[in-house]
């Protein structure tokens, strides 16, 4: 009996110290349960509207619709055929003209409307929410406005140019020449303006981050503005530059709604503002035959993998520079 109750004795603080870490594990599960709540409907969101999208497209990409309902299996056909088709080559450089356009533009206007906003000392708040404006607006509500404007019998941009004895332009209608046209510039100024806004104010906050001692003693060393500029604001803020650069070239890579409303689905200038995007809109819902929904399919896998390998490449060149 003396052995039973030195074992008991032995055994008391082992259950007791089991009770109290299940105890403080079922606290912390309690704890975390909100958290594991939102991580599972994060992951069930991701897993429906993303993931499960994209898979279905790489195996759409492979097939084609048969007679009678339902796909078969037809291996590479659907990628030989868009890339035999002069209108992707044609999407693919009028993407890039104004992927490029757009940084020429587009990148560098709001960075430097960040830059006066931040110099001036009244009214910024009104200022902040005048530029802002633009993207609290539908975007086809900016861009017909901009149709509007661009329109050659009673647009207000022709009407100026009239007013300044200037030759007018049909912008948007403007059929093509060389490399850049005047419908893919006219473009990227709608964009520019309907997109700026969110931009511009993430600048401003990185802006006004910069501890203002560095620009005093600069200001004490004889500086300029320019200089100012070029040794504190862009190094202080190269980390968002890099990021939004990387966002930018990868959202007007996907460029549709400003093509296709400016341009009346393509009919105001035929080609001219073609994008990759619109073409798969016509691919999936506007050339005859069922199939070439496996053919807009098999277009989105391409542009899926060429913005993958860019961003992929961008992180990895710009990796030190982030550190």
């Amino acid at each position: 009996m003396a052995d039973v109750a030195t074992l008991r004795k032995a055994s008391a603080p082992q259950a007791a110290g089991g009770r109290e870490a299940a105890g403080r594990f079922g606290a912390k599960a309690r704890r975390n349960l909100s958290a594991y709540g939102f991580l599972i409907g994060a992951v069930l969101c991701f897993t429906f509207f993303s993931w499960y999208p994209i898979v279905h497209e790489v195996i759409l990409s492979f097939q084609k619709a048969v007679y009678g309902g339902g796909f078969t299996w037809a291996g590479w056909v659907n990628y030989d055929r868009i890339i035999h088709d002069p209108t992707f080559w044609l999407a693919w450089r009028n993407t890039l003209e104004f992927t490029l356009l757009a940084l020429v533009i587009g990148y560098a206007v709001p960075f430097c409307v960040a830059i006066l906003l931040n110099e001036l000392r009244h009214a910024q708040g009104y200022l902040r929410v005048l530029v802002y404006l633009p993207v609290m607006l539908p975007p086809a509500s900016s861009l017909l406005l901009f149709a509007y404007f661009y329109n050659p019998q009673y647009g207000l941009f022709d009407d100026i140019l009239r007013i300044l004895h200037l030759p007018t332009s049909h912008w948007v209608f403007q059929p093509g020449s060389g490399f850049i046209s005047i419908a893919m510039i006219s473009v990227v100024i709608a964009s520019t303006w309907m997109n700026m806004g969110g931009a511009t104010l993430i600048y401003l906050a990185a802006l006004q981050n910069i501890p203002g001692e560095l620009y005093e003693a600069a200001e004490l060393d004889g500086a300029g503005l320019v200089k100012r500029i070029r040794h504190i604001t862009i190094p202080q803020t190269r980390l968002i530059l890099i990021m939004l650069l990387m966002l930018q070239i990868v959202a007007t890579m996907q460029m549709f709604v400003e093509s296709w409303v400016l341009t009346n689905g393509g009919g105001g200038v035929g080609d001219n503002a073609e994008s990759v995007v619109m073409l798969m809109y016509q691919y999936a819902f506007q050339l005859s035959g069922s199939s070439n929904y496996n053919s807009a399919s098999a277009l989105g896998v391409i542009l899926m993998l060429v913005l993958a390998a860019f961003s992929g490449g961008f992180l990895w060149v710009t990796r030190e520079r982030r550190a």
